[in-house]
C-alpha cells in the first residue's frame, strides 16, 4: 500500500505555523502532492514550484555519489534563500519521490525537520507497510 502523499503533505502543513509549503515531486520534478498554510499567498506558480523541484532533486542526485560509501545516506538537503528557507527529504519507501518543505525565514528549521517532520514520514510509512 503507497503512502497517501497528499495527506502526508496537509500533516506536515499543521506540525508548524512557520512551514509554509510540503510538496512531493517526482525524478522529473512534476509535484505529485501538495499542501500550503492556509491564507498563504505563493511566491512561486506551479510551473516554477516544478522547476524549482527539479533543480533540487538534480542537486539531491549529485550528492548521492559520495553518499552511502563515505558519508552515509542523505537526511535532507538545506537552502537559504533571501525569503524563506527549504528542505529537500528524500522519501525511502516511494520510488524516487522527494519531499520539499518551505519555511519562514525565522523558522527552526532542524529542529522541525528533526523533531517533527521525520518522524511523522516514518510513521506514515511504517503505517503502509
Amino acid at each position: 500500500m503507497s503512502l497517501d502523499l497528499n495527506e502526508l503533505c496537509k500533516r506536515i502543513i499543521l506540525l508548524d505555523k512557520s512551514i509554509r509549503f510540503a510538496g512531493v515531486a517526482n525524478m522529473k520534478g512534476n509535484m505529485v502532492a501538495e499542501a500550503y498554510r492556509e491564507g498563504l499567498v505563493p511566491l512561486l506558480t506551479k510551473q516554477e514550484t516544478e522547476l524549482s523541484a527539479l533543480q533540487a532533486i538534480v542537486k539531491m542526485a549529485t550528492r548521492r555519489t559520495l553518499e552511502e560509501k563515505k558519508l552515509g545516506k542523505i537526511i535532507y538537503a538545506f537552502a537559504l534563500y533571501e525569503k524563506l528557507k527549504r528542505a529537500t527529504i528524500p522519501l525511502m519507501n516511494e520510488n524516487d519521490c522527494f519531499l520539499l518543505i518551505s519555511f519562514e525565514l525565522q523558522a527552526d528549521h532542524e529542529s522541525i525537520i528533526l523533531h517533527k517532520i521525520l518522524p511523522l514520514v516514518k510513521e506514515q510509512e511504517n503505517n503502509n507497510r
